[in-house]
Parts: C-alpha cells; structure tokens; sequence
C-alpha cells in the first residue's frame, strides 16, 4: 500500500502545483487513498520531497533525482563517521554522537525508515529514539551495530 500511495504521489506532484501537505493529502483522498496528514508528512520525508517556487510567487514539491543506493551510502557514512556509542532504557535508544553530529546521525537513521522506530529527537551530541517494545530495541542495537562495524 506504501508503494503504490508514493507511486500515486509522485505522480500527482508532477501533474499538479501542490503547495501543502493537506492539499496533497485532499488529492490521495480523491485518489482513493485513506491517509491522514502524518502520513502525508511522511511520505514527504521519506521520499525527499522539496519545495520549489513556481512563477507567482508560490511553491509546489517536487521530487529529489538522488539515487537511493547513493543516499543509502551517504547515510551509512554519516552514522559511522558520527557515532561514539548507545545504550537502552528499556525502549528508549540513546545514541551519543561527536559533538556536533547528532542531528546528522539522527537524520540518517530516520532516512533508514526502521519501522520499529517511533520517533527521534537530537540534540548536539544525544539522540533518543522511541521503540515500539524493549525486544525491537534490542534488535535495532544489534541491528545498527552491524551497520558502524561494516
């Protein structure tokens, strides 16, 4: 369902000067698509959706040309050249950054799109990441882990 709602995404993004999410989210409903504006918002940023302006003065979001194999890349180096370590507090993750890096570093792993992953905060050097359940934290450790000692 995720796959064929972007598909029609981008394919609405292209045929009409879409300038907010809930404009977007009004053409997926007319499209048939139960959506609500946090998964508008979403999809947005998991798709790297951008505003660009339009004569008049108005902006419309337009898909970004990087490959995902070179983001994926991207993404994996930015968490490596980051990270210092992570601990857990039941379902809590606490990543620790180099100072500086952690809105980067958080940013990758939210471009990962780790579906056990609620939500992520940054600040400096500290990320938190809410998990569904104490067990996905674990796993999501071992998980990144396996990433940084590629």
């Amino acid at each position: 369902m995720k796959t064929k709602r972007q598909s029609k995404i981008l394919e609405l993004i292209r045929n009409n000067d879409i300038e907010t999410q809930e404009e977007l989210q009004a053409y997926l409903v007319k499209a048939g698509f139960a959506v609500t504006q946090a998964t508008v918002s979403r999809d947005i940023r998991d798709m790297k959706l951008t505003k660009i302006s339009t004569n008049g003065g108005r902006q419309k979001y337009v898909a970004l040309n990087d490959s995902t194999e070179d983001l994926s890349e991207k993404y994996v180096r930015v968490l490596k050249d980051g990270y210092v370590s992570m601990d857990m507090a039941q379902n809590i993750l606490v990543i620790k950054t180099v100072s500086g890096m952690a809105g980067a570093v958080c940013a990758s792993i939210d471009a990962m799109n780790i579906h056990e992953i609620v939500g992520s905060i940054a600040g400096d050097d500290t990320i938190m990441c809410a998990i569904r359940t104490t067990e996905d934290t674990v796993q999501i450790m071992k998980k990144l882990r396996k990433i940084i000692e590629q």
